[in-house]
């Protein structure tokens, strides 16, 4: 049995759902909850690649045994365990036919689980697919060339790093290379896309993980208070110091200190930041004498750094010296293929008693719509929408206001990197029908994906199929399908794409 498993559990009864996942996280296995098979169907063709799909098939209507039919035909049947009752003789004998071998008699047992478990040994791979989950007319792509779910490590608190997007994955590259050394990290991005996240992840990699990781919003502060907060103080240095109070550098000596917002510190605030920068001391606001601090500075921002720089709203020097290594987040809208992943997170990790008799808070309406819409509060708007939602209980009214915030819009609006000199925007007609949209939004996605990773390999394409986990023969197939090619002005040598690109049509 495979140490770890990812489980899709496509099972109608709460009673039986509950205790299936109770089995198998007891187990040390991940397990994500499905009610219904087209909300199954969904998360497998946003790219959710299980290693076990856990299905009970007792469909009630015509559609939900389409459904269901289209849920065993896209699937590896090595990899499905289907849950049937005693008397379902007829079912069995499909299953068998389709070369379904683990089948589990309701009420399923401990017993039963575990055995089955003990059969499976290695990851099964949809055939005829890619790393963004379409079908390839060309050829079916091997196991070893799909990616994985998406990484997930766990950081203090409640608190996790998810990365399913070439951006994402690199973003965690990065981190690895800054864990032999101590440089000042500046991270850029968006409010809401996670760089207190990132932050944390540096600090659980690097050589200061078991020291203290302190957070000090400088936009929360007036200049005053904050100074005071960062070096601390005197007894006597102003009204109110009664006694001697260390600051967050003294706080966190020997570890990570993180300036969220630094690029609202007020321009006093700078020079004595600077200093500390530079020479490691600092004084406290009252005090004669220097103290001397050893600790890992990270700086996060949402601001337009080179718009505050050319304002002279943030000094040069200062700069420089946070932006040793610079990390740029990508907003949510850029990295849609995470949002079934962290919508699914989130549920996961909700109070058990928020959750109670929730039911299906990720239905199929309710993806399609989280897909398409811009999320302009990025990952803060999407967890507090998924937590509403659960609370409400109530998974229709909540994509019915997704689906009004898209259609309200005259357009879906995609400000990602024009890398190959074709807009990605797209029209979204009102008499659009969400399906045709929702197929549309995949393309463009994986579309997105495969120029990223380019990009990020300067167009070097067999490292870019490694990075997506797809052949070359697949990669190169997908970019004569998108006819996607390098932009001259970026320095690409035209001369070796070419031979790279006879090169893979003579294999």
């Amino acid at each position: 049995m495979s140490p770890f498993l990812l489980v899709l559990a496509v099972v109608q009864k709460a009673e039986t759902r509950s205790f299936v996942k109770k089995v198998l996280e007891d187990a040390g296995h991940r397990v994500i909850e499905s009610e219904g098979y087209g909300q199954a169907q969904l998360l497998l063709s946003n790219g959710l690649l299980p290693d076990l799909v856990l299905l009970e098939c007792s469909p009630a209507s015509s559609i939900e045994v389409a459904q269901c039919q289209q849920l065993l035909r896209s699937t590896s049947a090595e990899r499905i365990c289907l849950i049937a009752g005693m008397g379902e003789e007829k079912l069995r004998a499909e299953a068998s036919e389709l070369g379904i071998r683990h089948i589990l008699s309701n009420p399923v047992t401990r017993c039963e689980i575990e055995l089955m478990l003990e059969g499976l040994s290695q990851p099964w791979t949809r055939p005829g697919t890619t790393a963004c989950g379409a079908a390839s007319s060309s050829a079916a792509v091997s196991q070893s060339e799909m990616p994985a779910p998406p990484y997930i490590e766990e950081l203090n608190g409640d608190s996790f790093f998810l990365a399913g997007s070439p951006k994402m994955l690199e973003i965690h590259r990065q981190v690895k290379l800054l864990a032999e050394t101590d440089v000042n990290v500046l991270i850029l991005g968006e409010s809401g896309t996670g760089k207190e996240i990132i932050a944390k992840l540096i600090h659980k990699n690097s050589q200061r993980a078991n020291a203290k990781f302190l957070k000090v919003n400088c936009a929360a502060l007036p200049a005053d208070l904050l100074e005071s907060e960062l070096f601390g103080y005197r007894q006597g240095a102003f009204t109110g110091a009664i006694k001697d109070q260390p600051g967050k550098f003294e706080q966190a000596n020997g570890g990570t200190l993180l300036l969220d917002e630094i690029g609202e510190i007020a321009t006093q605030i700078q020079a004595k930041l600077l200093h500390v920068l530079q020479d490691g001391q600092f004084a406290r606001l009252g005090g004669q004498t220097c103290t001397k601090v050893d600790v890992r500075v990270l700086a996060a921002t949402n601001i337009q750094m080179d718009s505050a720089l050319l304002e002279k709203t943030f000094r040069e020097d200062l700069y420089y010296r946070l932006s040793v290594f610079t990390i740029q987040v990508p907003p949510l809208r850029e990295r849609r293929e995470e949002i079934p992943y962290l919508m699914e997170e989130t549920v996961r990790r909700a109070p058990a008693a928020m959750k109670s008799g929730a039911g299906a808070v990720l239905s199929s309406g309710l993806l399609d719509a989280a897909l398409l819409y811009h999320w302009p509060g990025n990952l803060r708007e999407l967890r507090n929408f998924v937590i509403r939602t659960i609370i409400m209980r109530d998974p229709a009214a909540a994509a019915r206001e997704l689906e009004a915030k898209v259609e309200g819009a005259s357009r879906i609006v995609q400000p990602v990197a024009d890398t190959n000199g074709i807009s990605l925007q797209s029209s979204t007609p009102r008499g659009s029908g969400m399906r045709s949209v929702v197929r549309d939004l995949k393309e463009r996605t994986e579309m997105q994906m495969i120029l990223d990773a380019l990009e990020v390999s300067r167009w070097n394409r067999r490292k870019a199929a490694q990075s997506l986990n797809i052949s070359y023969r697949a990669l190169l197939y997908k970019i004569q399908q998108h006819r996607l090619t390098p932009r001259a002005s970026r320095g690409f040598n035209l001369e070796a794409e070419a031979h790279y690109s006879v090169e893979g049509n003579t294999k």
